[in-house]
């Protein structure tokens, strides 16, 4: 057995014993968090009202939904999401809000990954410098890059590419990524990587088979901020498409929202189909989240 695999095996060891469940003693809780608590239960149902009020509407009728009589549909109206499927093609703009996000989320997790672990390890001439430009192209609004962005596509023959549009939003979530990863890294104790160099890895095989298994809330973290910036990305699509068929998922929802001939019972519906990938993608992933913002943020 190798130095890094017995490293391993013992960092493994240890968290498993960590986590050795006790026996537990009931806690009581105190006068002065009864505040706390409330505020929080407050919070949670004020951020999930939205959801159960868009759930709920989305099965009433149009005439139901207009007069507020009731929080609860009388009758559920299932055909209503049948209705926006077929009605706002919401397979084909499902099917390229997936490709899109999911191939930007694994486009920015690579070089994220390899940015952020070249600036918290590696010394080079400019590391500040670079470091000063990836924050200052934080500060510039997206809108404000669209002009230059589509030109640079149109010199590349990737306007009305998918292609085109996927390399845009990887490009849009690089910087705030790299710094996410950078501060995760640098939170990361050496000793592994000086194990498995001891051992005889090269900086690939560190890379690989240290590094990215203890970024893993890191790496889910940034997963999770990106992917749902890709998947609500519709202005730039806008701009680039000019074939309806590409477009993501947010164009679905734009058939029903005509002033002519209003039909908000079914825009719930197909926003509550929209929402479904992200929710299961955000349950997948959440064990990891809080502690891969936090090691960014604090760090």
């Amino acid at each position: 057995m190798t130095l890094i695999d017995k490293t391993m095996n013992e960092l493994n060891a240890s968290s498993s014993n960590s986590g050795t469940p006790k026996a537990k003693r009931r806690r009581r809780i105190r006068p002065d968090q009864v505040g706390l608590y409330g505020l929080l239960i407050v919070a949670a149902l004020s951020a999930l009202f939205p959801l159960l009020w868009m759930l709920s509407g989305s099965l009433q009728s149009l005439t139901e939904l207009l007069s507020n009589e009731s929080f609860l549909p009388a009758s559920p109206q299932w055909s209503n999401y049948l209705t926006a499927w077929t009605e706002g093609q919401l397979g084909t703009y499902l099917r390229n809000s997936i490709i899109y996000s999911g191939s930007a989320v694994i486009g920015i997790l690579l070089v994220s990954s390899l940015a952020g672990y070249a600036l918290a390890r590696l010394e080079f001439a400019g590391k500040g410098v670079f470091t000063f430009i990836i924050l200052a192209v934080m500060i510039i609004p997206a809108p404000a890059m669209f002009l230059a962005q589509y030109k640079l596509l149109i010199s590349l023959g990737l306007t009305n590419n998918p292609v085109g549009y996927i390399l845009i939003l990887i490009t849009s979530g690089i910087p705030m990524s790299t710094l996410i990863m950078r501060s995760f890294f640098i939170s990361q104790p050496r000793d592994l990587e000086e194990a498995a160099a001891l051992d005889g890895a090269g900086p690939v095989r560190v890379f690989w088979s240290v590094i990215l298994p203890l970024a893993r809330p890191g790496l889910a973290a940034v997963a999770v901020i990106q992917g749902l910036g890709a998947w609500n990305e519709y202005l730039m699509a806008l701009v680039l498409f000019d074939d309806n068929d590409l477009m993501p998922i947010q164009r679905g929802l734009t058939a029903f929202t005509s002033a002519d001939t209003p039909q908000q019972q079914i825009l719930l519906a197909a926003t509550t189909i929209s929402i479904v990938p992200v929710v299961i993608f955000y349950l997948l992933a959440q064990r990891h989240i809080v502690k891969g913002i936090g090691a960014g943020a604090i760090k």
